[in-house]
């Protein structure tokens, strides 16, 4: 990879040799839709992602280069002028996290020749778009020596997705691909930022990713919708109980207020949001405890929620889902990301990893007409320097 990369720097914008980096995707294992509602999730990084090589050149010009997008070339923007244009499309994302940095005060006063290739299925869901954030925030980071923290460039991307892309996301994506660890995954309050690195010890089991391959847009989609609903549902909460977020409830708390909410949608987005916290807690504390059949069960409960309280899922990803429950030594399945498209991730007993990809492969096929993708991943770091 690395002398590929070399390879298509070079061509693109000339000999000198770039500085090479590698950041993560991620996939979120529970707590869905929480991270917006002040609540847990608990993501881990992949050792899938995004690779980039990079060097400052002297001007007041950033030049952008995709291997993932070649045909729509170099996209080359003043460093003095960074707007948001539908035209560069994918750029958008890097550039949003250059222009934070510069608003932030962070002293940049050269531009970069930049050059990405992500081997994360686009639009899947495994968060592409947060890991070319994080590792553009750690390029710029490593090449103008700033003195910023990994979870300030989390901030920073999360920042940038919303308000220069315009993409309400909470946390999660960025904090997750920035504070990656090998073999764990991050129990992450997102009230607070406090998070603590939980061992990731499957029994003989494997994550696999399965893309359902209907690709999605969260600006377009209803993601936004989701979270104004939530956020109406606590407005109401508050006038009956003393609270910041849809996070701070327990479900007895939740069934004592609910009806303050008056309105029956906005009570079952709530209502998930508030029973996939406190799923997220226990499940945690499931894998803590060893017991992975209840981590599992969680799991499930989580798809089912998101399906029907949360209405996210839709077709693809119920098929994916329910498919995998049927198969043996499937321990849980369910949504992961937004929904809407993207991907399910299960974890399937090792022996069983093949028939499964099989046999959940053919039922999607059959149904819904076109293949899906999976992916059997592992546990990695954050962002590095190659």
């Amino acid at each position: 990879m690395k002398q590929e990369l070399i390879k298509s720097f070079r061509e693109t914008f000339g000999e000198k040799e770039p500085e090479l980096f590698f950041a993560p995707g991620r996939v979120n294992l529970i707590g869905e839709h929480t991270d917006y509602n002040g609540g847990h999730v608990f993501p881990c990084a992949l050792t899938i992602g995004t690779y980039g090589a990079a060097r400052r050149n002297g001007e007041k010009v950033l030049r952008f280069y995709s291997l993932n997008f070649k045909e729509l070339g170099v996209i080359e923007v003043g460093l003095e002028n960074l707007v948001y244009r539908k035209e560069d499309d994918w750029a958008n994302y890097p550039k949003g996290v250059i222009k934070t940095l510069k608003d932030k005060g962070y002293q940049i006063e050269e531009g970069l020749d930049m050059l990405y290739c992500g081997n994360i299925p686009n639009a899947s869901g495994l968060s592409s778009s947060a890991s070319v954030e994080v590792l553009t925030g750690f390029i710029v980071k490593e090449l103008f020596h700033l003195d910023i923290s990994l979870v300030d460039i989390a901030l920073v991307s999360q920042y940038a997705e919303n308000h220069f892309n315009g993409v309400n996301c909470g946390i999660m994506d960025q904090f997750s691909i920035a504070m990656g660890k090998k073999d764990h995954a991050i129990f992450l309050d997102t009230s607070d930022l406090s998070y603590e690195y939980a061992p990731i010890k499957l029994e003989n089991s494997k994550i696999v990713i399965a893309c359902s391959n209907k690709r999605r847009g969260l600006g377009d989609s209803k993601y936004n919708e989701r979270r104004q609903e939530c956020e109406e549902a606590l407005a109401a909460l508050q006038k009956q109980v003393d609270i910041k977020s849809l996070g701070e409830l327990k479900e007895e708390d939740f069934e004592k207020y609910k009806a303050a909410i008056g309105d029956p949608i906005r009570t079952k987005r709530a209502k998930h949001a508030v029973y996939e916290n406190q799923r997220t807690i226990q499940a945690v504390n499931a894998l803590k405890a060893g017991n992975i059949v209840l981590f599992g069960e969680l799991m499930n409960a989580s798809h089912v929620s998101l399906r029907d309280d949360y209405e996210v899922t839709g077709l693809e990803l119920d098929t994916l889902a329910e498919a995998a429950w049927e198969q043996e030594g499937v321990i849980g399945s369910r949504m992961t990301g937004a929904g809407f498209g993207g991907c399910t991730v299960s974890i399937v007993k090792n022996d069983c990893v093949e028939a499964f990809i099989q046999k959940v492969g053919k039922i999607y096929e059959d149904k819904i007409g076109y293949k899906a993708d999976f992916y059997v991943v592992e546990v990695g770091d954050g962002p590095v320097r190659l």
